[in-house]
């Protein structure tokens, strides 16, 4: 396969959000009187949207839609103005975009972090030309691992899935590359074990970012 577009997966990927996406979820939990919980259980907590995030950490009995809602506008509206305190790109991945991007190769992100949130850590942290695309997760678009977002990437740049390549470090990841369609590759170095990337058919598993470069040749 000659690869000509990479997408990424962003939150546990590129960057490491989890300390300011733990922060915000714990604040709006303080504000309506329901328990906190650590940075480590909030990796298993993200990875399919914030509805889901927020829901997963409320208490069971307090799972109510309404409830729900409110603490996601509430999470957004707080973390839109905290979401670069803690956050920082894994080391090695702006080397790595660089290179891949001086070599002809399109970037894309597909993420299931709001929209708004994804392009303004993108620009931030790489700039605003490094990828041709950024997804987020937008209303009426079923979040990933449905393939719609992957495909509307594919559909924008013209490139064919043949010549795509899908880069996340969750089993969502890797079943979004799946139903796709295209190759995948699971990464270590983010949220979730190396078993729920096996598990989840990773295409093949890499523990440092300089390796995507040496697998492409």
């Amino acid at each position: 396969m000659q690869t000509k577009l990479i997408i990424f997966d962003l939150d546990g990927t590129l960057l490491n959000t989890l300390g300011d996406l733990a922060a915000s979820v714990n604040y709006v939990l303080r504000e309506h009187r329901f328990p906190e919980h650590p940075l480590s259980a909030y990796r298993f907590f993200v990875g399919n949207g914030i509805t889901k995030l927020i829901e997963r950490a409320l208490p069971e009995e307090a799972r109510q839609e309404t409830t729900i809602q409110t603490l996601r506008q509430e999470f957004v509206a707080y973390y839109q103005q905290h979401k670069i305190v803690l956050t920082h790109p894994y080391r090695g991945i702006p080397e790595v975009l660089n290179h891949l991007n001086a070599h002809g190769i399109l970037l894309a992100v597909a993420s299931n972090k709001y929209h708004q949130g994804t392009v303004e850590l993108i620009h931030h942290y790489f700039g605003t030309q490094l990828f041709t695309v950024i997804a987020g997760q937008q209303e009426n678009v079923p979040v990933k691992p449905d393939p719609t977002i992957v495909h509307r990437i594919i559909n924008e740049t013209g490139i064919r899935t043949e010549n795509t390549l899908y880069i996340g470090d969750s089993g969502v990841d890797m079943q979004t590359a799946r139903n796709s369609n295209i190759p995948s590759i699971g990464v270590t170095w983010g949220f979730r074990p190396r078993r729920e990337l096996e598990e989840n058919g990773a295409g093949q598993i890499i523990d440092r970012p300089q390796e995507i470069i040496s697998l492409l040749g």
